[in-house]
């Protein structure tokens, strides 16, 4: 009996001739009363809806067919960047408490937003609510002289590194729309996340680790869950995985308890035999190619990955650094720490939830709720920026920060802020991206943004340039249209890498 091969594919095994139908379609046939070729036909059907390009015809021989949809593809153009870590602030954190001051506010603090900004509806319906000013204390930091709040002392000090983006904009108004949008340029769902789609387009650089990775600073549900880092309507393969703390951080990866590596091997390598029997008679189905990988990966995943995870042999100065040391910063310190890990690993796309169950939602209370999750976060975020530039690693990862939305600059409740989707900040750091630049402008009061606007689809189209991907050049054929990542809109903004 062969077995598994760590560099090789699953080999075949010998079994009885009554074990081994002659194709797939005949073991379904046979088995439930023939109801498992009904379920065939669906899949199949499904997953053939593919990339034209990505149809194999003509082969001289079938068996030679190795089709692996996370193998390194070339980029389109010469990229700046080559894997992204985005740092999901869900919940909408107050640009006009973070990086956006507006001394209007201050002024006019109390009272109701001036007529000239027209009837302002917020999310949750208020109208003709009091402005709110921010109690923060603002300082320039660094050569670039780049406007932080006290809320940011460790971020502030990697300003110069930091393209601060003012004059973002979306149109969800809730958090499901916005968090949709956000992650795959629509806030209606079924769309492809920007992770898919990244993964689509260049693949992984490591065979033994997935190319999208995803985790949480909490347990608690992340708006939308799966579909969140889902491949929508391409094949599963390109979605996230999601990793969590503990023994078994990635799901179903460790083998069930008492089941030995041989017991494994074994019933991977009859799995394997029957997809690839179909694959050799249906070489035009290059989707069950692509599964088969899939089952290869998961194999090979659980000799590497417990490595990634172990922070064991990180020096205790590392760890004190991202903050692991103390309870405010340990869990998303952990995951920054990790987010590093892979990245020199070669995950191609690394997505960090901050705030998970939309945390930093502050319809009340915000000086509260904002001073905590600016505590969590601020000291790792920034130990993540040095340790990258220190180990050379910031100039080819694009780090990016934000949120689904910002807040208003009316209050709500008297003291916190509504969903703002028309103005708010992001920032993007390395990757070719110039630091120490502020970028766009939103208008006196933080409500809309005025100047450079860049929709999310304008972000996204951005992001994907970096990494050497042209956001109408990516298409997948779905339904036997050609679909891109940014629905057809959106453009690369140049000023980014230009400063």
């Amino acid at each position: 009996m062969s077995i598994y091969k760590p560099n090789n594919r699953l080999a075949t095994i010998d079994l009885p001739h009554y074990a081994l139908p002659s194709s797939r379609r005949e073991f379904l046939t046979r088995s439930g009363a023939g109801f498992g070729a009904f379920a065939l036909a669906g899949m199949m059907s499904e997953a053939t809806a593919g990339p034209a390009a990505a149809r194999i015809a003509d082969r001289a021989d079938a068996s030679e067919i190795n089709l692996n949809p996370l193998a390194a593809k070339p980029p389109h153009f010469a990229p700046t960047a080559k894997r992204v870590i985005f740092l999901f602030m869900e919940g909408g954190p107050s640009h006009l408490d973070l990086f956006d001051p507006k001394p209007l506010l201050q002024k006019l603090a109390g009272q109701p937003i001036p007529a000239s900004f027209g009837e302002v509806v917020t999310a949750m319906g208020e109208m003709r609510s009091p402005l709110l000013p921010s109690k923060r204390k603002w300082k320039q930091h660094g050569e670039s002289g780049t406007w932080v709040s006290d809320w940011l002392p460790e971020t502030a000090k990697c300003i110069d590194d930091i393209a601060v983006i003012r004059s973002c904009w979306a149109n969800g108004i809730n958090h499901s729309a916005g968090v949709c949008q956000m992650n795959t340029c629509s806030i209606l769902s079924g769309r492809p996340s920007l992770g898919s789609w990244v993964s689509y387009g260049l693949g992984s650089e490591n065979d033994n680790l997935p190319a999208f990775v995803v985790m949480q600073d909490n347990g608690a549900q992340i708006v939308n869950g799966p579909r969140s880092w889902g491949s929508g309507f391409m094949p599963a393969v390109y979605q996230g995985t999601r990793l969590s703390e503990g023994k078994q951080p990635i799901p179903y990866l460790n083998p069930p308890e008492g089941m030995t590596d041989l017991q494994q091997q074994s019933k991977l390598a009859f799995l394997n035999q029957l997809n690839q029997r179909y694959a050799n008679q249906h070489p035009e189905q290059t989707e069950l190619e692509a599964r088969i990988s899939s089952y290869e990966l998961a194999f090979r995943m659980q000799s590497e990955a417990p490595d990634v995870i172990d922070l064991a042999r990180e020096s205790a100065e590392t760890k004190a650094m991202y903050g692991i040391d103390q309870k405010e910063t340990a869990s998303y310190g952990r995951l920054c720490l990790l987010a590093r890990r892979m990245a020199e690993r070669g995950v191609r796309f690394i997505q960090l939830y901050h705030g998970a169950g939309s945390k930093w939602d502050s319809h009340s209370n915000i000086e509260g709720n904002h001073s905590n999750m600016c505590r969590a976060m601020d000291l790792p975020v920034a130990a993540l920026l040095k340790d990258l530039k220190q180990r050379g690693m910031l100039e080819e990862t694009l780090v990016v920060w934000g949120g689904e939305f910002g807040r208003t600059p009316m209050s709500e409740k008297g003291n916190g802020r509504d969903h703002n989707p028309s103005g708010f900040t992001m920032w993007m750091a390395g990757g070719g991206v110039q630091g120490g630049q502020t970028i766009g402008e939103t208008d006196d009061l933080g409500l809309h943004a005025t100047v450079d606007r860049l929709h999310v689809h304008d972000l996204h189209a951005s992001i994907l340039h970096l990494l050497g991907l042209g956001n109408r050049q990516l298409t997948y054929i779905h339904k036997g249209r050609p679909e891109s990542p940014t629905v057809n809109e959106g453009e690369f903004f140049r000023r980014l890498v230009t400063g």
